[in-house]
């Protein structure tokens, strides 16, 4: 198995373009990204074909909860395939997809995924797990908004500032339900920026910002998947769970060969195939659930769960 965090995958296809060596198939750019994440040293001293070889971007908290980790090698085994995995905000996976830097994406923002494949650069998007967002916070609640409406809590935060925030900040499919919850509560993202120092932009991963927040005492939106992960490390604790709009969605989509130049559709389409399968569904469904007594995904197979 082979993880490649942003900074290393940078250099490495920088060494790529400057020595002719390279980890992965096809021509890429450079990636700039500081995202606080583990380096680990990869191999690429004897490069695969690319019919052996898979180029996934996945988000943060798919990768944070250990999901990927624990289906990573089961695919392996099972298509004789190696796979890469470089883990990132909803963003910057996609324009990884749009760069043709991977072949498959696995991501949790539902418009920029009817974007890419309307726009050509992906097959389809299918479905395979969902779980929802939370607002945790100090147990203390110095804001007052416990049991509120996710809208309701962050006007409050605006309204009186006594509470601080903070945003993942990076272009996330986090960070883009947090704009969506303040568009609902009446504001432009632009005007809760330059709101006052209660607002923090961490401009990380979700793990990193719970450690960010647990270290303020402040307020941040998760995953409850990430949350649960990290439930024993930090002392925040669930303060908003109710509402239609903390539904998070996870979608496979297959990068389009006809718009990008990537060389492994075929591999792609079976990782698809892979993650909507009875036996993985059944995985996902129980992935944590020993550990933590919640599921920490729910499966849903190809069909959009409702709100």
């Amino acid at each position: 198995m082979k993880k490649i965090p942003y900074v290393l995958f940078s250099l490495l296809l920088v060494a790529g373009l400057l020595f002719g060596v390279v980890g992965c198939s096809g021509d890429t750019d450079t990636i700039d990204e500081t995202e606080d994440t583990t380096v680990k040293e990869v191999d690429t001293s004897s490069p695969l074909p690319a019919s052996q070889r898979l180029r996934v971007a996945t988000t943060t908290s798919l990768y944070d909860t250990g999901l990927w980790g624990y289906l990573e090698p089961m695919f392996e085994e099972e298509y004789g395939v190696e796979v890469d995995v470089m883990y990132a905000g909803t963003g910057k996976a996609i324009e990884y997809g749009q760069r043709g830097d991977v072949d498959v994406i696995t991501v949790h923002s539902k418009s920029r995924e009817n974007a890419f494949v309307t726009d050509g650069y992906g097959i389809e998007r299918i479905p395979f797990a969902y779980n929802y967002f939370l607002i945790v916070g100090p147990e203390s609640d110095p804001a007052g908004i416990k049991g509120m409406l996710p809208e309701e809590a962050f006007k409050t935060l605006i309204t009186t500032g006594s509470g601080t925030f903070v945003s993942r900040g990076d272009d996330s499919g986090t960070h883009g339900k947090e704009k969506d919850v303040w568009k609902l509560a009446g504001y432009e993202y632009s005007e809760v920026q330059g709101a006052g120092p209660w607002y923090i932009e961490a401009g990380t991963g979700m793990g990193p910002t719970l450690t960010m927040a647990n270290e303020k005492q402040a307020y941040t939106l998760t995953d409850i998947g990430t949350y649960l992960s990290y439930k024993g490390k930090v002392d925040l604790v669930p303060i908003v769970d109710k509402g239609s709009i903390l539904l998070n969605v996870y979608s496979v989509l297959v990068v389009n060969p006809d718009k990008v130049g990537v060389k492994n559709v075929e591999m792609a389409q079976k990782m698809a195939d892979f993650l909507v399968s009875p036996k993985i569904q059944d995985v996902i469904d129980n992935y944590g659930l020993k550990e933590y007594g919640m599921h920490l995904f729910n499966a849903c197979a190809g069909a959009e769960p409702s709100e």
